[in-house]
């Protein structure tokens, strides 16, 4: 039997799949709205996987699809512990949290009606490089005419980051 293959969430499921609860938890436990850099650490946190993955599998054709490496427990699990150890040394740590949480929202969002199913599993592309992904067609159906979207998500992605980058290595954090 072939392995069904779950259409990608877009960008704002995954955001409200992050968001919603990191609302909830900082309004039950602090009886407030979230800080600008925690909803900034959620909205980033909930796209990194896509924006790491689609540009290195779709442009770039580094990887063999756009759901594996950051979308890969193996490879996503050390990468937030770093991001856990930088949030601890550089007293972001409720910012690095809420980052890994909602990275990891992702991968559950992205995969859920294999492990809730009415047979539940694994996606193998949660344990990619040890296990084969699943095999996709190599032109997503929203990358519109010659690929035009994955030019455009590439640039956005590199945007992003390097304004991630940008607020990471200075100061950016005031009203944390």
């Amino acid at each position: 039997m072939a392995a069904y293959v779950q259409p990608s969430m877009l960008p704002i499921e995954h955001l409200i799949v992050a968001l919603v609860p990191t609302c909830l938890v900082v309004g039950v436990a602090f009886r407030r709205l979230p800080a600008p850099s925690v909803v900034g650490a959620a909205v980033l946190g909930s796209q990194f996987p896509d924006l790491i993955d689609k540009p290195l599998a779709l442009q770039f054709e580094i990887i063999p699809t756009g759901r594996v490496f950051m979308h890969s427990v193996p490879i996503a699990v050390p990468f937030l512990v770093a991001v856990g150890v930088y949030g601890w040394r550089t007293d972001r740590l409720p910012l690095a949290i809420t980052f890994a949480f909602a990275h990891l929202t992702h991968l559950v969002a992205d995969t859920y009606q294999t492990l809730l199913g009415p047979d539940p599993s694994l996606s193998p592309d949660l344990l990619w490089p040890f296990v084969d992904p699943i095999a996709r067609p190599g032109i997503p159906h929203w990358a519109g005419p010659d690929g035009i979207n994955i030019h455009l998500w590439t640039g956005w992605s590199m945007l992003v980051l390097m304004w991630a980058g940008w607020w990471l290595t200075t100061d950016g954090d005031e009203g944390r």
